[in-house]
């Protein structure tokens, strides 16, 4: 298995277009037909830390002391917003924008929590029934908890970020952040894009992302097995083979 998909990578030295597994042939560039081997066959396994035990966060105990009139009787369903350790004003801001915040509460979404690391815009907090209820927080040790409580994630394009939420089995919009230089990480996201595990946008086609997004569409991503990765490279290094 290992094999057949190394040599589709090399297949593109010869001039030939790889399948993507679909019965269609995708032409793609060295740097995306590596990226894509690395989406077939790399686990999800992240240096990330055991979410904690802790004391309710705040943003929790606001949901809580909430009055029945205020909440009425509708079912919360969380938007998690995650920028990772980056600043991403971009995606903080438009996100924050009516126009975004309304296409959420239009597909049943209650609340809109930010992460918004290293950023300098301050999303404005919002409370009541009829809108979106908005918080926001810059950095946490663990995002695992948010992401587990949330119906949707919208992330930027870290794969770590990633590949958490989809390790957790939730729906996934992925903004990619146009001011990085050398950005593999936007390849990262449409290779999965395409594959049908996410959805993909940037920060001005988000809202259009937003109200088109059916999450039935979605295909749940099953990583690969990362030990024949290793072998593979231990034998081109002459290392001993387990």
């Amino acid at each position: 298995m290992l094999g057949h998909e190394v040599n589709r990578v090399r297949q593109h030295s010869a001039g030939s277009n790889l399948d993507d597994g679909a019965g269609e042939g995708i032409q793609q560039t060295p740097k995306r037909a590596a990226v894509a081997l690395a989406a077939r066959l790399l686990p999800l396994q992240f240096p990330l830390q055991p979410a904690r035990k802790s004391s309710p966060r705040r943003w929790e105990v606001e949901n809580l002391v909430r009055t029945g009139e205020e909440m009425g009787s509708r079912e919360r369903r969380v938007v998690f917003v995650t920028v990772g350790t980056t600043c991403f004003d971009a995606l903080v801001k438009v996100v924050d924008s009516d126009e975004v915040k309304e296409a959420l509460l239009h597909k049943g979404y209650t609340d809109l929590l930010i992460q918004m690391g290293r950023g300098t815009y301050m999303p404005s907090k919002v409370s009541g029934n009829s809108t979106l209820q908005v918080d926001y927080f810059t950095f946490s040790p663990s995002i695992a908890d948010y992401i587990r409580e949330a119906s949707l994630v919208i992330s930027h394009a870290g794969s770590g970020s990633i590949f958490e939420t989809l390790r957790l089995s939730k729906p996934l919009i992925v903004v990619v952040n146009e001011d990085l230089m050398d950005n593999h990480q936007s390849e990262l996201a449409e290779e999965l894009a395409d594959r049908k595990h996410l959805s993909c946008a940037r920060p001005q086609t988000l809202q259009e992302t937003v109200e088109a997004m059916d999450l039935n569409n979605l295909l749940p991503y099953m990583p690969g097995d990362a030990k024949q990765v290793v072998t593979l490279i231990n034998k081109f290094l002459g290392f001993p083979v387990d």
